[in-house]
């Protein structure tokens, strides 16, 4: 099998804030796994999927995949544009990964000591970002999940304070959860150098994301692969011996 990787980098390249870069990108392609950066979440997501999913069909592309978010209204947007087009499609949409803790914004305050985030005390299923690629995979290569829409969660629920409490519990590191507003939040980001157009967005996504609304299971990976999703207390013990959390 053929595998084209759309990327700045890529041959040929693909870059969501280039579109004179979208068509080549999926010319004499069959089948495509649409993930949008910097989140599907994220203002103005729709209109680039659309167009993007559009031209891939109009360039035959027969299969879309789209990595989507669990009840966010952009995220919305971009299903209906892609399920409204003549093309074989699946949806994925997945809780927060378990890699925001190793490799992604978590990951420096949880060296530092705190993680502070504007999520209360509400509770996520995290997912193990594997867990998603292989439903993506079958997604792309096997037949039975065209027309479907998978929400994919971890086996339990968990709140940031319990999910640090476990990364302390592996590593022996004090480490704390600190719940502050939306607007500390973007204070924070922009503090570290983020500009404030960034951090903005990013200090809303993050707070409507784990406002609640996503506090509940879902049977994704469970009906996509005929198996269990991945505990996020097992990736911990996988990962903390790595040292990745050891201290800043």
């Amino acid at each position: 099998m053929n595998v084209r990787v759309g990327s700045r980098t890529g041959e040929p390249p693909f870059d969501w804030e280039d579109p004179s870069t979208w068509a080549g990108a999926v010319a004499g392609v069959k089948s495509a796994y649409l993930m949008y950066y910097p989140e599907v979440e994220w203002p103005g997501a729709g209109d680039a999927i659309a167009a993007v999913a559009r031209l891939a069909v109009d360039a035959g592309v027969e299969r879309l995949v789209l990595l989507s978010a669990r009840n966010q209204d952009e995220a919305v947007r971009c299903e209906d544009a892609v399920t409204s087009l003549p093309v074989e499609w699946t949806i994925v949409a997945p809780a927060s990964f378990n890699q925001n803790f190793d490799e992604g914004v978590f990951l420096e305050p949880l060296r530092q000591g705190v993680l502070a985030l504007p999520a209360g005390d509400n509770a996520d299923p995290f997912i193990d970002a594997d867990d998603i690629a292989d439903v993506a995979v079958a997604a792309l290569t096997e037949d039975g999940h065209v027309g479907e829409r998978y929400e994919l969660t971890g086996p339990r629920l968990w709140t940031f304070a319990e999910g640090v409490g476990e990364i302390a519990r592996a590593t022996g590191r004090e480490l704390r959860y600190v719940p502050i507003t939306r607007d500390q939040f973007a204070d924070a980001i922009v503090n570290d150098g983020a500009p404030r157009e960034f951090a903005e967005p990013l200090a809303t996504l993050i707070s409507e994301f784990f406002d609640g609304r996503n506090s509940s299971l879902a049977d994704g990976v469970e009906r996509a692969l005929n198996r269990k999703p991945r505990d996020f207390a097992d990736w911990v013990a996988e990962i903390a011996p790595t040292g990745v959390w050891d201290a800043a």
